[in-house]
């Protein structure tokens, strides 16, 4: 290698201890100093350019090295470990301490990629009987300005008086925080009979809405066990003992929408998919974006047949889930 011309008007050549010398003078000008390229070539007498090259040359050589310092309680690892093995968008894994702070952990989880992943033209199906995406909904900071068009109930959101203003308040806290119009799905999640569900869907009001289902841009579900959560159970929307236990013979580990799944992700079809008002299993999977919320070792299972069958793309989970998924 040469330099710019010698003392005699010559080319002189340099030798490689000398180079390597230089890279790391320059590099620790650059990285430890803190000096502009253009102030050390002023001090150096060299060019700019040349500062340029030899920064790179530094990388190439192993004198400069980049390292990622992960703060605890950040578990990048864990999400592309998921990401890669479900052929996830993206995994978000909240670090949860105790069960009594799992809720909150997981809600809190989904409001900031929520908050950072809404820019504004979308119409958002949301589930309806979830305390988790309560949870989430509640944490988010109102938007400045509006990032969703509408947000739709993607099951049935009417049940016991007592319990339906939960149902209502996701979805209405969800809309004030999004600018987004609420629209509500006015039936029960599931009714008694499959003549009932036939009556309530030729109604207008119901049609209305299960209309907008196959121009949703993004899904936002709770993953289910077989056994309801309490506040399903509590909303008269929780399947009976004796369709958990059909469902359990048919192979079922969970459901999305009160749509179940067995251990490889593939629908369960039962009698009780005839007595639900809630999105189909293909309108769902058919949604571009689908956002699972839900974690515990107890959903396991169910998260992971959420997963394989392809039912959410996006997942908000805890440590203790997280890590079961990858290893098992």
């Amino acid at each position: 290698m040469t330099t710019p011309t010698g003392p005699r008007g010559g080319r002189r050549l340099v030798h490689p201890d000398e180079q390597v010398r230089l890279v790391a003078k320059i590099a620790r000008m650059y990285h430890e100093r803190g000096m502009r390229q253009a102030d050390i070539a002023a001090e150096l007498h060299i060019s700019q350019p040349r500062v340029s090259r030899l920064l790179k040359r530094a990388v190439e050589l192993g004198i400069v090295r980049t390292t990622v310092s992960v703060p605890p309680g950040v578990h990048t690892d864990l999400e592309e470990a998921l990401e890669e093995r479900y052929g996830l968008t993206e995994a978000v894994v909240a670090g949860v301490g105790d069960d009594e702070l799992a809720e909150r952990s997981l809600g809190a989880a989904a409001a900031v990629y929520l908050e950072t992943t809404l820019i504004g033209g979308d119409t958002i199906g949301v589930s309806s009987w979830s305390a988790t995406l309560l949870a989430a909904v509640e944490a988010m900071r109102p938007a400045t300005s509006r990032v969703a068009d509408h947000v739709v109930q993607l099951v049935g959101g009417v049940g016991d008086p007592r319990v339906q203003v939960e149902a209502s308040r996701l979805l209405s806290t969800f809309a004030t925080a999004t600018g987004a119009e609420p629209i509500f799905l006015p039936a029960p999640g599931l009714l008694g009979s499959a003549s009932a569900r036939a009556s309530l869907m030729a109604d207008e009001s119901v049609g209305q809405v299960t209309t907008l289902w196959k121009s949703l841009t993004t899904a936002i579900v709770g993953i289910g066990a077989l056994e309801p959560s309490p506040l399903l159970e509590s909303s008269g929307n929780g399947i009976q003992r004796e369709d958990q236990e059909e469902l359990r013979s048919l192979g079922g580990v969970g459901d999305v929408c009160l749509r179940f799944f067995d251990a490889d992700g593939e629908h369960v079809a039962s009698a009780l998919d005839e007595r639900i008002i809630g999105i189909s299993p293909a309108d769902l999977r058919a949604v571009p974006r689908r956002i699972g919320v839900a974690g515990g070792l107890r959903k396991a299972a169910a998260i992971r047949g959420a997963l394989t069958g392809g039912w959410v793309n996006v997942l908000v989970t805890d440590v203790a889930a997280a890590r079961a998924l990858v290893e098992q």
